[in-house]
């Protein structure tokens, strides 16, 4: 009995381990060589980073294309190298990436509610999209911390998230996790690419920005004495910081927050001072450059816009050139912009630097007579930019001003900027109230000249910053305000000897918010001149775009003699032609035409390395209403430093000598400690939080 049951069970076995076989040949999957030598390439740490589980989750997504040969977060080139080689492929180096954070709120941005949920940001955010008043800032509990694998978040004092660049692994799983989208992975690239949006922590000046620089931020390392921070901060949006520190009118400091507490941050001097302490310190401290693209792009005009274009592009890897038409760079910071008010031996230290990153220069070259795209095209150049300003001036629309002795005021400044003042005799009158008005007049003065200048509205109306008008005026400069010119009268010899005037008087408001000026009839007076100097405006020259004796242009147009182009992209009506400064927006500032360039750069990367152009469905175009509140509750009074005047005015009509000096070191950490580094509704208070009571915040997130 016992050795029949032993046979049965004998058999059975054998017939279940010969089923077994036969099952083995049929269902045996073969698996692929290559994932035992990818598992071999990677480190074995199993940390989970790259988002697969283990190295060998690792590997088998490599074989199914599922992931890249850079898939390994924590080995670097050497692996990717060693996994490309496994896979028959060729690494390319990436730029460094870290996590970043984009908030500095924190324990300073007010609580909603007292939250006693799970200590989880993505939970708290579930309910009433969390206990912050900020509706983009951090919440504060620390998932990026709980999720990081490599340790290298912690919450800091200030109850924000901190990144330790030697830690962190670019894994991207703080990113995922946090769901106010406060962290990011960027590079270099990245960061200079990157269009401003509604939800990054914005302050109202860095919206009012131009350029869109992160003033808080370059505000506070100056103030921590980290004035090489400062400038790389300021240089990921503007490589002109010697000149904006001079010439910038300040947009930003007019929506400071400060200004409801007392006055405005002085962030331009700041700005100054650092770029100053480069300058004097000879320091050129290293701008660093994305890889070589082999891409190259012509940039057509030296001045701000240009050079800020070529900047960003070469920083991106492309390789720019510039052409302009005058026998040195800068456009109107050098030939309209007067001496006293930025050097030129400044604007050529400024300009070197930009130029030593690797960019070409071609001066004295016309568009349209020595050149055109056509021609640059066949030289290999892929994309141009339109950089070609507002040399062209207004005209004062009377009769006899085609006449000898009246000149315009870029006429002058441009000859004194090539060191060819033209003789203009003692008694001179300038029309115009902005600030071209103001530069040919000081410059006048400096000449020896007595200078009147004539505006049809009252003083208040000018358009020129108030500064310059004060300066003006202690100069000796003299005014006749709600006057306006009628005729030129000449002498026999035809040349220009009065200006017949009227005067003017104020009525309603125009499109441009000023009262509209309105001729008081019989008030007809004359005014005896050796030159008259008509600074009345300036305008594109379009002439160089059209081919001779042809009225076609491939470019378009706008009414107001501009070239019509995409207000984000920067592009043409042709693809592959971008433009900005003054050619696309008539005069404006410095820090716009800066803004522009990059903003055409960007355009042009992206157009020569993907084909296409991206543009963010949220970037900011005004102002976000919610922050612009006046209650700064908790801050005391702190008196704003001054500019230095370097001598009085009747010393600086006697040189062409600069007039404003630079901040001292004390006044410049005063004046940073001014500064309040506001988020998008946080702000630092002298007071705590919790001894301000405010009811504000409650009702602004609806």
């Amino acid at each position: 009995m016992i050795t029949s049951s032993i046979l049965v069970l004998f058999g059975l076995g054998f017939v279940a381990a010969a089923i077994l076989a036969m099952a083995s040949k049929v269902l045996y999957v073969k698996e692929d060589p290559r994932i035992a030598q990818l598992e071999d390439a990677l480190p074995g740490v199993n940390c989970g980073g790259c988002g697969y589980a283990g190295c060998g989750g690792a590997a088998h997504a490599v074989v199914e294309g599922k992931s890249g040969s850079n898939v390994c977060v924590i080995g670097g080139l050497e692996t990717a190298q060693a996994v490309a080689a496994v896979m028959g492929l060729e690494v390319l180096e990436m730029e460094p990436e870290l996590a970043f954070r984009d908030c500095t709120g924190g324990k300073r941005a007010e609580e909603l509610y007292h939250y006693e949920g799970a200590g989880d940001c993505r939970a708290q955010a579930l309910l009433y999209k969390g206990s912050k008043t900020c509706p983009e800032g951090c919440l504060g509990l620390g998932t990026c911390v709980a999720v990081c694998p490599f340790d290298a978040i912690h919450m800091g004092p200030e109850g924000l998230p901190v990144v330790d660049p030697l830690a962190c692994r670019s894994c991207r799983k703080c990113v995922d996790a946090c769901p106010r989208d406060v962290l990011s992975i960027v590079s270099m690239s990245e960061r200079l690419l990157h269009q401003e949006e509604v939800n990054d922590c914005l302050a109202p000046c860095r919206q009012k920005c131009p350029g869109q620089i992160n003033i808080p931020k370059y505000i506070e390392q100056a103030g921590k004495g980290d004035y090489a921070g400062a400038i790389h901060t300021l240089r990921e949006r503007n490589p002109l910081l010697l000149v904006c520190g001079r010439v910038c009118p300040r947009p930003c400091e007019a929506d400071c927050r400060r200004t409801h507490v007392d006055e405005p941050v002085g962030i331009n001097m700041i700005k100054r001072f650092v770029a100053d302490w480069e300058m004097k310190n000879n320091l050129r401290l290293e701008i660093p450059c994305a890889k070589e693209t082999g891409h190259k792009i012509a940039v057509i005009g030296g001045g701000p816009a240009g050079l800020s274009c070529a900047f960003f592009l070469r920083r991106l890897g492309h390789s720019p050139t510039i052409f302009d038409s005058m026998p040195a760079l800068g456009g109107q910071l050098r030939y309209g912009i007067p001496e006293y008010r930025l050097p030129k031996k400044d604007l050529d230290w400024e300009i070197q630097g930009i130029l030593d990153l690797g960019i070409e220069v071609r001066t004295e070259m016309k568009f349209g007579v020595d050149f055109t795209t056509q021609s640059l095209e066949k030289e290999g150049f892929e994309a141009f930019f339109m950089g070609l300003g507002a040399w062209a001036s207004g005209n004062l629309r009377i009769e006899g001003e085609e006449a000898p002795g009246v000149i315009s005021g870029t006429e002058l400044l441009t000859s004194v900027g090539l060191d060819k003042a033209p003789d203009i005799g003692n008694k001179i009158l300038v029309v115009g109230g902005g600030n071209t008005a103001i530069d040919t007049a000081r410059t006048s003065i400096r000449l020896g000249c007595d200078v009147t200048i004539l505006y049809r509205r009252t003083r208040n109306e000018m358009p020129a910053n108030l500064e310059e008008i004060e300066g003006a005026e202690d100069e000796g400069v003299k005014f006749l305000f709600l006057t306006a010119p009628t005729k030129v009268i000449t002498g026999e010899d035809g040349h220009a000897t009065h200006l017949e005037c009227i005067q003017m008087e104020l009525g309603e408001p125009d499109e441009s918010g000023r009262r509209r000026p309105i001729p008081i009839e019989g008030t007809e007076t004359r005014y005896p001149a050796d030159t008259i100097i008509a600074a009345i405006g300036q305008k594109p020259a379009l002439s160089c775009f059209y081919s001779e004796g042809s009225d076609q242009c491939d470019l378009d147009f706008t009414r107001w003699r501009t070239i019509n182009a995409d207000p984000d992209t920067l592009q043409t009506s042709v693809p592959n032609v971008f433009t900005g400064g003054d050619l696309f927006t008539g005069p404006d500032l410095v820090i716009s035409a800066v803004g522009a360039g990059r903003r055409a750069a960007r355009s042009i990367h992206f157009l020569l390395t993907t084909g296409e152009i991206p543009v963010a469905d949220n970037i900011i175009r005004k102002l976000i209403p919610y922050t612009l509140f006046k209650d700064v509750d908790g801050v005391n009074h702190k008196d704003r430093s001054t500019m230095p005047y370097l001598c009085d005015g009747s010393h600086r009509t006697s040189t062409f000598s600069e007039v404003e000096g630079a901040l001292s070191e004390e006044e410049l950490k005063h004046e940073a400690s001014r500064c309040l580094r506001c988020g998008l509704i946080c702000y630092d208070r002298d007071i705590p939080l919790a001894e301000v009571v405010t009811v504000r915040v409650g009702e602004k997130v609806e």
